[in-house]
């Protein structure tokens, strides 16, 4: 198989590039979103789920806070700069990452039983918070027998999910402007904002003998 030539590899890389930035900047605004549910203003909460929230305060903020450390961090994580220059530093934040999404995974679960849109949706979070704890353990674990292949496969497949706080917020944006009624949407996009990233992960981190190439451009981000 021949080799992509260079002007390709150059195209790519930039598209690459930019990929990454849009999620870093997504990722930022939707931190900066549910920064304000640690304020625990019953205002920030929406409507539906007021009452809910009040009564599970604790729950909340260990969900939202969690998911923060883990979003925050999980951009620099994929990037090859960190690795290969501070690989101290990307241990110290994979460890953080990891105590985010364990945090936010459980505090997940548990509103999942109380989530808006009944036992549908409430299936669809817990759903979610199952395989982003699932998909992180894996790789903590292939890490820990010194796989790196498939510690780079679990993990890209924890980011999918670790994203979801993006989809979740953007399908529910996109809902709104078209109009479409809020609680059959939000059944809808409690599965929606994760099935489909997750699935999309699984297809491009499939067992083979070489990465696909598009995998390992993502996780080769330079920093600088």
């Amino acid at each position: 198989m021949s080799l992509p030539s260079p002007r390709r590899q150059s195209r790519t890389m930039r598209s690459t590039r930019a990929a990454w930035l849009v999620s870093l900047v997504l990722s930022l605004l939707v931190v900066a979103y549910a920064a304000r549910y640690l304020a625990f203003d019953p205002m920030t909460y929406f409507e539906q789920q007021r009452d809910v929230y009040l009564d599970r305060q604790v729950v909340l903020g260990l969900h939202v806070g969690g998911a923060i450390v883990a979003l925050l961090l999980l951009p620099f994580q994929l990037a090859r700069g960190l690795r290969r220059r501070h690989p101290r530093l990307h241990r110290g934040t994979g460890v953080l990452y990891v105590v985010g999404v364990a945090v936010g995974g459980l505090g997940g679960l548990a509103l999942a039983t109380t989530a808006h849109g009944g036992a549908v949706a409430g299936l669809g979070f817990a759903g979610l918070g199952a395989a982003w704890l699932g998909t992180t353990a894996a790789g903590v674990h292939a890490i820990g027998r010194r796989d790196l292949a498939a510690h780079q496969r679990w993990m890209i497949r924890s980011a999918s999910l670790t994203f979801a706080a993006v989809t979740l917020r953007l399908y529910l944006g996109l809902a709104g402007a078209a109009g479409l009624p809020f609680d059959a949407s939000y059944v809808a996009i409690a599965w929606l904002c994760w099935v489909p990233n997750l699935a999309l992960a699984l297809h491009l981190t499939r067992r083979g003998p070489v990465a696909p190439r598009h995998v390992r451009l993502w996780t080769e981000i330079p920093t600088t």
